[in-house]
């Protein structure tokens, strides 16, 4: 899949151009029936599959007092778009002045002079530029004056639930992590470098664990303690996982504290990514040291346990595809 971030890398529209547009935040099961689609039309067409999306997310500039919350990172998105063998991804960015562009420009100036749209995909919902103009409806009628189709790709259910962003953060900050995954068709992880902390985990506890840091932009879980998977250099490790400030110690910062099984490395500094699996507590303030590493010890108990019973199902979630 080849990456664009500036309309003006594209030399030359794309041949018979089959394009999904969307912000595909998480990149769910709805996105991925878009790019299926997309990608679908573009084989049957011997055409090229291009899917548009922005950066910042829209909302964070029009709407920045709604303190809209990412699923996933821009770097994330990218990979887990590049694993729907799409051609191209366009990410344009997107600033207040990019917000103000009617909807007729953007169709004439974007999609047909600089990419050559043949087949438009969208979201049964989808809609875009200056008030949203950019509505089903007129993108249909678009279609037919300048001679590209549309296809509307209708809402997608999992048990009743609709693979929709805004549902998945719901779920996300209730801790249902299983729900979530149906949704995502994944397990929703968290990643980054992995922080010194107070160092309390080992040497007064038993339980060393690496941290991780939430930003004020980041999506942050329910606060309480999960089952996880760590994926570190290539391997997969089971876990305990606790979201929150630590309150035992007075902690005022929200972190994420994992406890690795069979592990003993010095990742300080290094790349992990965490698979959130099962809420299985809330977190809460113990007397002192001694009865909240009892506690963990329970935790570590339990979080063992639903592993060792879910072991075929998480060796699949454990493969590199689904660690993006």
């Amino acid at each position: 899949m080849k990456l664009y971030t500036d309309l003006k890398d594209i030399a030359q529209p794309f041949p018979h151009a089959c394009i999904t547009i969307g912000n595909f935040d998480g990149v769910h099961l709805g996105h991925q029936m878009l790019f299926s689609e997309v990608t679908r039309l573009a084989y049957h067409h011997h055409g090229a599959s291009v899917a548009i999306t922005f950066d910042p997310h829209p909302l964070q500039v029009v709407r920045p007092e709604l303190g809209l919350k990412l699923i996933s990172s821009r770097q994330q998105k990218i990979e887990l778009i590049g694993m729907a063998h799409l051609d191209a991804l366009v990410v344009l960015p997107f600033t207040r002045d990019f917000a103000a562009m009617p909807a007729e420009r953007f169709v004439d100036e974007v999609l047909i002079r600089t990419m050559g749209v043949q087949e438009l995909v969208v979201g049964y919902d989808y809609a875009f530029g200056k008030g949203r103009q950019g509505n089903i409806p007129f993108l249909e009628e678009q279609g037919r004056e300048k001679g590209f189709n549309v296809t509307v790709v209708e809402a997608y259910y999992v048990d009743g639930m609709l693979a929709s962003s805004t549902k998945i953060r719901e779920l996300v900050q209730a801790g249902r992590m299983r729900e979530v995954k149906k949704l995502l068709g994944r397990p929703y992880q968290i990643r980054g470098e992995v922080k010194v902390g107070e160092k309390r985990g080992g040497k007064t506890l038993g339980f060393p664990t690496a941290n991780l840091y939430f930003d004020s932009d980041d999506l942050c879980p329910r606060h309480g303690v999960y089952v996880c998977q760590v994926v570190y250099g290539g391997r997969c490790y089971g876990g305990v996982l606790n979201i929150g400030r630590n309150p035992t110690f007075a902690g005022e910062r929200v972190s994420a504290e994992t406890h690795i099984f069979d592990f003993n490395k010095d990742i300080y500094g290094q790349p992990i990514k965490v698979n959130l699996l099962r809420f299985l507590r809330e977190e809460r303030k113990f007397a002192g040291p001694t009865e909240l590493a009892a506690q963990i010890g329970r935790d570590v108990e339990e979080a063992k346990q639903v592993l060792a019973e879910a072991q075929q199902e998480l060796v699949l979630t454990c493969e590199e595809r689904y660690n993006h």
